[in-house]
Protein backbone atom coordinates (compact mmCIF):
# COMPACT_ATOMS: atom_id res chain seq x y z
CA UNK A 1 0.00 0.00 0.00
CA UNK A 2 1.13 3.47 -0.86
CA UNK A 3 -0.38 6.27 1.22
CA UNK A 4 -0.43 9.76 -0.27
CA UNK A 5 -1.64 13.04 1.19
CA UNK A 6 -3.27 15.80 -0.82
CA UNK A 7 -5.67 18.71 -0.49
CA UNK A 8 -9.26 18.36 -1.64
CA UNK A 9 -11.74 21.20 -1.32
CA UNK A 10 -9.43 23.04 1.05
CA UNK A 11 -8.74 20.20 3.46
CA UNK A 12 -5.92 17.68 3.71
CA UNK A 13 -6.69 14.01 3.30
CA UNK A 14 -4.74 10.84 2.71
CA UNK A 15 -5.51 7.92 0.48
CA UNK A 16 -3.93 4.48 0.69
CA UNK A 17 -3.93 2.50 -2.55
CA UNK A 18 -1.87 -0.22 -4.15
CA UNK A 19 0.89 1.04 -6.46
CA UNK A 20 -0.99 -0.26 -9.53
CA UNK A 21 -3.99 1.92 -8.72
CA UNK A 22 -1.78 4.99 -8.29
CA UNK A 23 -0.22 4.24 -11.70
CA UNK A 24 -3.68 3.98 -13.26
CA UNK A 25 -4.79 7.25 -11.61
CA UNK A 26 -1.66 8.94 -12.97
CA UNK A 27 -2.53 7.66 -16.45
CA UNK A 28 -6.12 8.89 -16.05
CA UNK A 29 -4.91 12.33 -14.95
CA UNK A 30 -2.49 12.50 -17.88
CA UNK A 31 -5.21 11.48 -20.34
CA UNK A 32 -7.49 14.23 -18.99
CA UNK A 33 -4.56 16.69 -18.75
CA UNK A 34 -5.36 17.50 -15.11
CA UNK A 35 -3.26 17.31 -11.96
CA UNK A 36 -3.72 14.27 -9.73
CA UNK A 37 -5.33 16.40 -7.00
CA UNK A 38 -7.97 17.58 -9.48
CA UNK A 39 -8.71 14.02 -10.59
CA UNK A 40 -9.07 12.86 -6.97
CA UNK A 41 -11.29 15.88 -6.22
CA UNK A 42 -13.53 14.96 -9.17
CA UNK A 43 -13.73 11.36 -7.94
CA UNK A 44 -14.52 12.63 -4.44
CA UNK A 45 -17.31 14.93 -5.68
CA UNK A 46 -18.95 12.17 -7.75
CA UNK A 47 -18.52 9.16 -5.51
CA UNK A 48 -21.40 7.07 -4.25
CA UNK A 49 -19.35 5.02 -1.78
CA UNK A 50 -18.50 6.45 1.65
CA UNK A 51 -14.82 5.59 1.27
CA UNK A 52 -12.60 7.68 -1.03
CA UNK A 53 -10.06 4.89 -1.54
CA UNK A 54 -12.84 2.57 -2.71
CA UNK A 55 -14.23 5.30 -4.96
CA UNK A 56 -10.78 5.75 -6.53
CA UNK A 57 -10.50 2.01 -7.20
CA UNK A 58 -13.98 1.98 -8.75
CA UNK A 59 -13.07 4.99 -10.92
CA UNK A 60 -10.00 3.11 -12.18
CA UNK A 61 -12.12 0.04 -12.90
CA UNK A 62 -14.66 2.12 -14.83
CA UNK A 63 -11.88 3.83 -16.78
CA UNK A 64 -10.35 0.50 -17.81
CA UNK A 65 -13.77 -0.88 -18.74
CA UNK A 66 -14.46 2.13 -21.00
CA UNK A 67 -11.07 1.68 -22.63
CA UNK A 68 -11.69 -2.04 -23.16
CA UNK A 69 -15.14 -1.38 -24.64
CA UNK A 70 -13.67 1.27 -26.93
CA UNK A 71 -10.95 -1.10 -28.07
CA UNK A 72 -13.48 -3.86 -28.68
CA UNK A 73 -15.57 -1.49 -30.78
CA UNK A 74 -12.63 -0.69 -33.06
CA UNK A 75 -11.72 -4.27 -33.85
CA UNK A 76 -12.37 -5.51 -37.35
CA UNK A 77 -15.23 -7.98 -37.53
CA UNK A 78 -14.19 -11.60 -37.93
CA UNK A 79 -16.03 -14.09 -40.06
Amino acid sequence: MDKRSLSIAGHRTSIALEAEFWEALEAMAAEKAVPMARLIRDIDENRTSPNLSSAARLAVLAWYRRRAEGAAGTEAPTS
